[in-house]
């Protein structure tokens, strides 16, 4: 008989964190490592995966998980354990933050919202009250039942150090497993440094802790003292969100600076074709999916002088970290970049990753099924 695991995902629905889930599902679909096993995704809408087809993988929708958290509370408090008790599960794997209630059974919890590390400066509490009081509710959220788990999984080894810290968790228990890098079309032009104007571009959702004032204030500095043959691209337009409106309202006013609002993701590929430069100058990552996409045009790349991001950023000679609260020094390197005055890049080393450790998926679903 076939054992049953769970693999709940009943609040994902978008971007970075659904794509970690179909990456999960389509490895254990694939590997013959996992013919002795059925899976169970709970999600909270199959439509997700339409034009998936999965052969060891049955989904069970919960329509309401999303509609609010009193919902999402009581299935993984309450119902999550009559459930698993009647469809007689012998592993979960919980792909959101939270360790449900469910007995005696083994289970493990997949951790990537880096928000209980947010540090946020009282006068952008009013921007994004939202994110703040996510900040102190996944600080206790992340609490319960945290110690119930076979295995923590986060994605870095800084948040690794973080979690034993603030929760008190045993090394051995605590997986790093990198997200699995998306590998872009090798169709691409790599552009050179060539052009008269410089094109910086920083994709982004705008959040505070994505620290969008960096790039403009260093721009501000720049065109204020007559350098203007450049461009800063921004995928923000004053449209998404309080944060966003009081940045390009406070920048708009600047030549060099270019707010084009959210893009598809094949126009933010194209950007990363037509640029010269990313910056990257978020204060609070889970990975920053933008440094390794753009590590595969081999541009440069001015980037927060934080542990995640040189932890992403990994073995690259392109590569400056510069301070996320010094506009004058991102400027600097910025004239750098522009006037292609022999900028000299950071020395970088591969991370050396201790034991408990998952190169991908199949490796790390072995580690908790065995």
């Amino acid at each position: 008989m076939k054992k049953r695991v769970v693999i709940s995902a009943i609040n994902l629905f978008e971007g970075g964190t659904l794509s970690v889930l179909k990456d999960c599902l389509l490895s254990v679909d694939h590997s013959s490592v996992f013919e002795g096993y059925e899976f169970l995704a709970l999600v909270h809408n199959k439509k997700l995966f339409a034009g998936c087809s999965y052969t060891r993988v049955k989904f069970v929708e919960f329509p309401k998980s999303r509609k609010s958290y009193v919902f999402r509370l009581y299935y993984e408090y309450f119902y999550f354990k009559k459930f698993a008790k009647k469809n007689k599960i012998d592993f979960w794997l919980s792909m959101h933050d939270m360790s449900p209630n469910i007995g005696t059974i083994p289970q493990a919890v997949y951790c990537h919202n880096p928000t209980p590390f947010n540090k946020i400066a009282s006068f952008k509490i009013l921007l994004q009250p939202t994110v703040f009081f996510f900040t102190l509710f996944y600080s206790y959220l992340y609490r319960i039942n945290i110690k119930r788990n076979k295995y923590v999984i986060v994605q870095q080894l800084w948040i690794k150090e973080a979690f034993i810290k603030m929760f008190r968790l045993e090394s051995a228990k605590v997986i790093v497993a990198k997200p699995q890098e998306p590998k872009l079309a090798n169709n691409f032009v790599i552009k050179e440094l060539a052009s008269v104007e410089k094109v910086f571009v920083f994709p982004t959702f705008p959040r505070t802790f994505k620290n969008i004032e960096v790039i403009g204030e260093a721009t501000k500095i720049l065109n204020d003292s007559g350098i203007t043959n450049f461009s800063v691209i921004v995928t923000v337009d004053g449209s998404e969100n309080s944060y966003s409106k009081q940045i390009c309202n406070k920048f708009e006013g600047i030549y060099s600076m270019r707010f084009i609002g959210l893009q598809s993701r094949e126009k933010i590929i194209e950007w990363y074709e037509r640029s010269d430069c990313l910056i990257f100058p978020s204060k609070l990552e889970t990975w920053g999916l933008p440094i390794s996409e753009y590590k595969q045009f081999n541009k440069p790349m001015l980037v927060a002088d934080l542990p995640y991001a040189r932890e992403t950023v990994g073995n690259y000679n392109k590569v400056k970290f510069f301070d996320v609260e010094n506009s004058e020094m991102l400027s600097n390197y910025m004239k750098q970049i522009i006037f292609q005055n022999s900028i000299i890049f950071d020395n970088t080393k591969s991370i050396v990753y201790p034991k408990p450790y998952a190169e991908n998926w199949e490796e790390l679903l072995q580690l908790l099924l065995n």
